[in-house]
């Protein structure tokens, strides 16, 4: 379990809190749905090579539902089966209870927990002091830039992650940065191959003296 272990922990310094976006109209109030838990976890999951998966057993009175993590190297963490009711025996109370399981499932897994959307609330995340060297960032970007090979980018592209620790904002933009420089590498190879099998077509259509 050690690499999955290893990778949660990286993957938790980047969760966000799951913010009370929807409304309940029969209680008035503000909850967080299932898309604002998924969104607070996903990128930090899949960042670190790890896969969400939520798997359902068969159940006669309402839903079981368990969140599950499996890691790249093909490491896997259960984490428990929640059993949520249905409050109808139709499909709208099966689906009501199936939500509701998949959400506080999630929440209980990932240790987050709901969080209002509002300026307190943006005000208590920007206080977190970063961890990061922005200085430092700031040159392995450009390093990124720099290289002129996928193998070189696939270097700077490790060091550069590795120097985010995990926070969200620059893990997203060496991502962004690694995705852009890699699609401009792989044009250029594939304009250099198609321009050394277009000179080698015309070698080949020339007489032999010619070519030579």
């Amino acid at each position: 379990m050690k690499n999955i272990a290893t990778a949660l922990v990286k993957a938790q310094k980047a969760f966000g809190p799951a913010l009370k976006s929807s409304t309940n109209p029969h209680f008035k109030s503000r909850y967080a749905d299932l898309s604002a838990c998924v969104e607070a976890v996903i990128q930090g999951l899949n960042d670190n090579g790890i896969a969400l998966i939520q798997k359902c057993y068969d159940c006669n009175d309402g839903v079981m539902v368990e969140t599950m993590f499996v890691h790249e190297s093909g490491e896997m963490l259960e984490c428990g089966i929640l059993h949520v009711p249905a409050s109808k025996q139709d499909p709208q109370g099966y689906g009501s209870a199936l939500t509701y399981a998949r959400r506080y499932s999630l929440m209980a897994a990932c240790g987050i927990a709901p969080e209002d959307d509002d300026g307190n609330s943006a005000s208590r995340r920007t206080e977190v002091k970063s961890e990061v060297n922005e200085h430092q960032m700031v040159d392995l970007l450009l390093a990124m830039d720099e290289v002129t090979t996928i193998v070189d980018l696939q270097k700077a592209y490790k060091t550069a992650y590795t120097a985010a620790k995990g926070e969200q904002a620059w893990v997203t933009k060496v991502i962004a940065k690694k995705d852009a420089k890699k699609i401009l590498l792989e044009t250029q190879l594939a304009n250099e191959l198609k321009g050394k099998l277009w000179t080698k077509v015309q070698l080949n259509g020339l007489p032999q003296d010619v070519a030579k």
